[in-house]
């Protein structure tokens, strides 16, 4: 945070994306107008991104530009809702000179009387200001059940794999962020274009330290034309989550190495108990197993993660530990019983195929949760 940015007057850039919008554009672009008027500390412009559209989305736009120098039109190919941010940010803070940009949908579905409760949070000193469907207040009345299930999973998801679990709606298209912030923002590492642009995008702000608070909004229908999010968008936003864990290679080499180490520990263990204490094939795994556990936890906690700050005791990681180890040889055996009964793979490789998938969920469960911290 800049505390030089507190309490003073800012260069509201609000970036509104659009594709054949022409039913709501003109609309959006009027209430932004009026709260501006409703003030006179900032000073507010609106940059429509269009990925020309087929409509008369463009032709409403140039008809305000006439009439407001306030108002402002990129034009591209429509690659995605994230690349339709990446050039409506770089122009927002190279040619508009913005200290606050506001992302905001321009169907109609985010109310433009809470931009002042924006604002607020950031003269206040927030970095970035979330508008949340999944806060108390926060309310999403048209959605189907499905829709509603399928966007709190994947929440769920970025934030314990992005291990951003203080946000509570990560997928949000309302936010307002400082300048800042964005100026820093590394874009060729946020390669996606569609829908999970916004996930990524609010994970790298979190990662980078960004003071970041919530207001609840209602998300109601679209007031006209048809909805954009595509299934293409899904299956990149899925494939886009493991994405967010992987931020520090190191620490997902170290976590493999300790992972190996384990093996080793479970298997000698097993073999020293069985062979010259004679102990039981059924008792002496489990002894194995835990005895791996802990070693595989000491080394993660003082070598693999050592470097972080963490709030959690060791106690608590510990247990924590033990929680996702559990998790994961649930994932491990889920999987090696669908591939070789469902699928009919061959025993080994797939157990194997389980064994990584496994070691994935639980590097990037344990590295955002358990020893969630400073990266």
């Amino acid at each position: 945070m800049d505390i030089d940015s507190i309490n003073t007057n800012f260069k509201i850039c609000f970036v509104l994306p659009t594709y054949n919008e022409e039913e709501n554009i003109e609309n959006i672009i009027q209430q932004i107008l009026k709260e501006e008027e409703n003030q006179s500390k900032h000073t507010f412009s609106i940059l429509v991104v269009d990925d020309n559209s087929t409509d008369e989305t463009q032709a409403i736009v140039q008809r305000y530009i006439s009439l407001n120098s306030k108002i402002h039109l990129v034009t591209g190919q429509k690659k995605g809702l994230g690349d339709a941010y990446k050039r409506g940010f770089k122009f927002a803070l190279n040619d508009l000179k913005a200290d606050v940009i506001f992302q905001m949908d321009s169907d109609g579905q985010h109310d433009a009387s809470l931009i002042p409760d924006f604002v607020s949070y950031i003269e206040e000193g927030k970095d970035v200001v979330i508008g949340s469907r999944f806060i108390d207040g926060g309310t999403t009345p048209d959605f189907s059940f499905s829709r509603l299930l399928m966007s709190k999973v994947g929440n769920l998801l970025v934030r314990y794999v992005g291990g951003i679990t203080q946000v509570k709606d990560c997928t949000s298209g309302y936010r307002a962020i400082r300048a800042s912030y964005l100026k820093e923002l590394d874009f060729s590492y946020l390669s996606t274009r569609g829908y999970s642009f916004q996930s990524s995008l609010i994970c790298d702000l979190a990662w980078r330290g960004a003071d970041i608070s919530e207001i609840p909004i209602e998300f109601s229908s679209r007031q006209g034309g048809d909805s954009k999010l595509a299934f293409r968008d899904q299956i990149e936003f899925l494939l886009n989550i493991p994405r967010l864990g992987f931020r520090n290679l190191e620490d997902f080499m170290k976590y493999s190495l300790v992972g190996v180490s384990g093996v080793f520990v479970n298997l000698g263990l097993y073999l020293f108990l069985t062979r010259y204490y004679e102990i039981s094939e059924l008792v002496a795994p489990l002894i194995a197993i835990e005895s791996a556990l802990i070693s595989n936890f000491i080394l993660n906690n003082f070598w693999t993660f050592g470097k972080r700050i963490t709030q959690s005791r060791i106690r608590v990681k510990f247990v924590k530990f033990h929680l996702v180890s559990g998790f994961s040889a649930l994932i491990n055996y889920s999987a090696f019983l669908t591939l070789f009964l469902v699928f009919g793979f061959y025993d080994i490789l797939a157990n194997l195929i389980g064994i990584g998938l496994a070691a994935i969920v639980n590097y990037l469960i344990n590295s955002n949760w358990t020893w969630k911290g400073n990266k």
